[in-house]
């Protein structure tokens, strides 16, 4: 679809100067932000008016300047009534709006029903504060960064990974005595594990039926630690040579963990895909 035209390069420019204003007031001015929302709905409507006409074919017996000034002014009258409508693009572009300018948009009642059920999902902030899937994201999202750039696994996978494995940091693992182990991937101690460890009680799949056990889990100083150390193990061991193979693909990543023993659920991988497709839908809020 193209903005080529004088007038709407001229209604576009009017907007965007519009924005600016908005910008310096510290987008306070919600009505301003509105009445953006509208014009830019209107502006795409014309546009989508304009390319319908585009896709019919012209006798151009009867085609001339005056039809052509009436066929505009007509478009332009149903755009503007096609604009502003409850639940319609108008709304979706005021609470993008409002998000950049450091606001959060109230949804219509038709919105809000629409959008209930991934609201509660991915813990969307009503209130104008993050909510704690979003700030899970944002406290760790230059750690996976970092671990990114040393094995090549999307920063996206291996938060989806830690997020899973920690609940999004409600089910930490701590030590009898109530410190932070900051094991946000559940890397058990082995005898090869020199440091601190933290004995809890956890579920593990046991020929298919899940039990309670007791088992020796990895402590560390820092989270920081705990992405570097998730990253050695994903990158250095043979046992998830093939994992690495196909790191890039998020259900490729999750079934060569599975298919690694990474876990013992069954549906670690289905469950483990649900919450990286989540945790990339949240980054593209809290960035």
């Amino acid at each position: 679809m193209s903005l080529s035209s004088p007038a709407n390069n001229a209604g576009l420019s009017l907007d965007l100067r519009s924005l600016d204003r908005l910008r310096a007031s510290g987008g306070t001015d919600r009505n301003g932000l509105k009445e953006a929302a509208k014009q830019l709905e209107s502006l795409f409507m014309q546009e989508l008016m304009k390319s319908m006409r585009a896709t019919t074919m012209n006798s151009g017996m009867t085609d001339n300047a005056a039809t052509e000034m009436g066929t505009g002014m007509l478009d332009t009258q149903m755009s503007t009534q096609m604009s502003g409508l409850p639940g319609g693009l108008g709304d979706l572009i005021l609470r993008q709006l409002e998000r950049q300018m450091g606001k959060v948009a109230t949804p219509t009642a038709h919105a809000a029903g629409a959008a209930a059920a991934p609201a509660r999902a991915e813990g969307a902030a009503s209130s104008g504060k993050l909510s704690h899937t979003e700030n899970f994201v944002k406290k760790h999202q230059a750690a996976a960064a970092a671990a990114e750039a040393s094995t090549g696994i999307p920063a996206a996978h291996i938060l989806g990974q830690a997020a899973l494995e920690s609940g999004w940091g409600k089910r930490e693992i701590r030590a009898t005595d109530g410190s932070n182990s900051h094991n946000l991937f559940g890397i058990k101690a082995d005898s090869s594990w020199k440091g601190k460890v933290a004995e809890v009680t956890t579920t593990e799949y046991i020929g298919g039926v899940a039990r309670k056990v007791t088992a020796k889990f990895r402590a560390y100083a820092s989270y920081e630690e705990s992405f570097k150390d998730h990253a050695r193990l994903l990158s250095q061991s043979p046992r998830y040579s093939q994992t690495m193979a196909q790191a890039d693909s998020v259900q490729g990543f999750a079934r060569g963990l599975q298919k690694a023993g990474y876990a013992t659920d069954p549906a670690y991988a289905d469950k483990l895909t649900k919450v990286i497709n989540t945790t990339l839908r949240l980054q593209r809020t809290v960035t």
